[in-house]
């Protein structure tokens, strides 16, 4: 991120604090909308480390809050167990995105519970996790030195549901390929970008309509 934010919605100064899991769709979705703020990721891989979530975005926010009108925190609780929306609350800038993570978001909050309603047993994927698995799943659960252990993190799982951002075969491939080495049926559906679009749009739009601060 640059060193000096940039300027939008009528002088309002604009950070995306996100998971950088979802930093391809943010650049993508600034484009489409036409829109200016500046984007700041946290790794990806806290995916399998939640506990680093909170501190990290402590520090963000303390270092550089002051500089921003309005912050949009591009993660759902992603498995801090409240710990981002007790941090939040002392933040009255900063507001973060629905739901209980990414796949909630990108599928919708009551498709993703018809979902898990359907079947309690699924393991989602998103074109970040499906094109990272090796990385962020197989080698980051330990899965490639201790194979014994698939069957310990996985026994309860029946399937595999691959929510595509994009309409692309080659992160098909890899999604269906990942559901193949876990022992799971795979099933893909269409989200597109979900809620993220209309959440960002509105984050846009409610900027609009405050002054800036001088």
């Amino acid at each position: 991120m640059s060193g000096r934010a940039n300027i939008s919605a009528q002088g309002n100064r604009l950070l995306v604090l996100a998971c950088g899991a979802i930093a391809k769709e943010l650049v993508q979705l600034k484009s489409m909308l036409g829109v200016e703020f500046d984007l700041q990721c946290l790794p990806a891989g806290y995916h399998n480390t939640p506990q680093n979530i909170v501190p990290d975005m402590k520090a963000i926010l303390d270092a550089r809050g002051d500089e921003y009108d309005r912050i949009l925190i591009g993660y759902g609780d992603c498995g801090t167990g409240g710990g981002l929306d007790r941090l939040l609350e002392t933040y009255p800038k900063a507001t973060r995105l629905p739901g209980a993570h990414c796949y909630a978001f990108f599928a919708g909050l009551p498709e993703f519970d018809a979902m898990m309603q359907e079947e309690l047993g699924s393991f989602f994927l998103t074109d970040y996790l499906a094109l990272h698995f090796e990385t962020l799943i197989w080698k980051g659960m330990g899965l490639d030195r201790y194979p014994d252990l698939l069957g310990m993190y996985f026994a309860n799982y029946k399937r595999v549901v691959y929510l595509a951002q994009t309409d692309d075969a080659a992160i098909t491939a890899k999604a269906k390929a990942a559901a193949d080495k876990l022992g799971l049926d795979f099933e893909r559906r269409d989200t597109g970008y979900g809620l993220l679009y209309d959440d960002l749009k509105t984050f846009i739009e409610s900027a609009k309509g405050e002054p800036a601060h001088v």
